[in-house]
């Protein structure tokens, strides 16, 4: 048992997903017997994001000492969360049009998933959705973006309360502190989570799909990976100034995570621990920057959403208008922001963006069979985006220890 701890996480991990793959196609179909061993993971690590966000996130704002500090950092945060997003959506919809990924595709050999019903959300109910009418009734819903907006505001209020505001903040401090503790708990129940995920991903999802939408899943993989290694890599060096090897270093087990879950939320706990501990960025920016990125900042979902809308209008023969194509910008930035962080939300989300182009909802129920192995990537790009602004607004701010960072990875 020692000898099993001893292990770094993500070394289980990364083991248990390639042995969970191996599994996986041997067994075939049989694997979805052992899937309830993911499904306690996922429901396990879930019961931890109401929480862990409204305690980090009020305890990160509180931490901060002062609004002017708090708009420094949010500012320069939301500013790094609205501009990588647009570039990732421009990006899908450039590998999209060049590459043309449903020019020719035979769409009879796909087992279609189901299709979700159209979204008849408008702008004004999307704004009236993150108003927080019922703080007690969000945190039931899981609903993260109006708890942000709440967070938010109680850590706001503690900073003007001053020392009035100083007992209600050692609360959060200390919650802060607990659910960190828990978390560590439930983590070690990963490698068990990711086995089995991986063995029911495997042993059900054919090659046929796979195959017939192989060069979509690939656009969707090079895009993610530029999205990762050049952009993320560009504001590490250039705007965090600091060494490119030792943030991914920092965060592998982040990444490692997230590609088994395929959830933002699930992996926010190791995300601000990689974030702390890995690459020295202190507790308040990590709190603040991370929770709120972990809901709004989804540059590899906002990629899928250009790509897969292009994907669809040529699987139909729809032809797009430059003024479609900033159309198309805006709502995957919107689309992003407002996608669960869990598996699947990218799907939801493209009813939005495709019925604003003219784009037949049947495209989602064509890439609903590959969506999962797609997922997981994306959400490894959401991932370490959250990671690389919190670090480059760090650095911005001094709120950094570089000397942990570039050592982190030798103890």
């Amino acid at each position: 048992m020692t000898r099993w701890f001893a292990i770094p996480l993500w070394q289980r991990v990364v083991a248990a997903l390639i042995l969970g793959i191996i599994v996986g196609r041997i067994w075939g179909p049989g694997a979805e017997n052992i899937k309830i061993v993911g499904d306690v993971f996922v429901a396990s690590i879930k019961m931890l994001v109401v929480p862990l966000i409204f305690f980090s996130l009020v305890s990160g704002v509180a931490a901060i000492g002062d609004l002017r500090k708090l708009g420094r950092v949010g500012g320069r945060a939301m500013l790094l969360f609205v501009v990588t997003g647009q570039i990732a959506v421009w990006l899908g919809l450039w590998l999209g049009t060049v590459f043309g990924p449903g020019l020719g595709v035979d769409t009879s050999a796909i087992q279609m998933g189901v299709t979700p019903p159209p979204n008849d959300t408008t702008w004004r109910d999307m704004v009236m959705s993150i108003i927080p009418q019922s703080p007690v009734q969000v945190m039931a819903d899981v609903a993260v973006l109006p708890l942000i907006v709440f967070s938010l505001l109680i850590g706001i209020g503690i900073l003007m309360s001053g020392e009035d505001g100083a007992p209600v903040q050692k609360i959060f401090d200390s919650g802060s502190v607990v659910m960190q503790k828990v978390t560590a708990v439930v983590m070690e129940l990963t490698p068990f989570g990711v086995f089995a995920l991986m063995s029911w991903v495997a042993g059900t999802l054919g090659f046929d799909a796979l195959y017939a939408l192989a060069k979509l899943v690939g656009l969707n993989y090079l895009g993610c990976f530029l999205i990762i290694f050049v952009m993320y890599s560009g504001m590490i060096k250039f705007l965090a100034r600091l060494p490119v090897i030792h943030f991914y270093r920092g965060i592998v087990d982040a990444m490692a995570v997230s590609y088994s879950t395929a959830s933002s939320n699930a992996t926010l706990p190791v995300t601000l621990r990689c974030a702390e501990r890995n690459l020295g960025v202190s507790n308040s920016v990590a709190s603040f920057v991370i929770s709120l990125g972990a809901t709004i900042n989804m540059n590899g979902t906002a990629m899928y959403l250009g790509l897969a809308t292009l994907f669809g209008a040529q699987v139909f023969g729809v032809d797009l208008t430059w003024g479609q194509y900033f159309l198309i910008s805006i709502l995957g930035t919107l689309g992003a922001i407002g996608a669960a962080g869990i598996p699947g939300a990218g799907l939801i989300m493209m009813a939005l963006v495709f019925g604003a182009v003219g784009v037949p909802l049947e495209t989602i129920a064509f890439v609903a069979g590959v969506d999962r192995i797609m997922d997981m990537m994306r959400t490894v790009t959401n991932v370490s985006g959250d990671a690389a602004v919190a670090v480059t607004v760090a650095s911005m701010t001094g709120e950094i220890d570089r000397e942990e960072m570039i050592s982190a990875d030798d103890v």
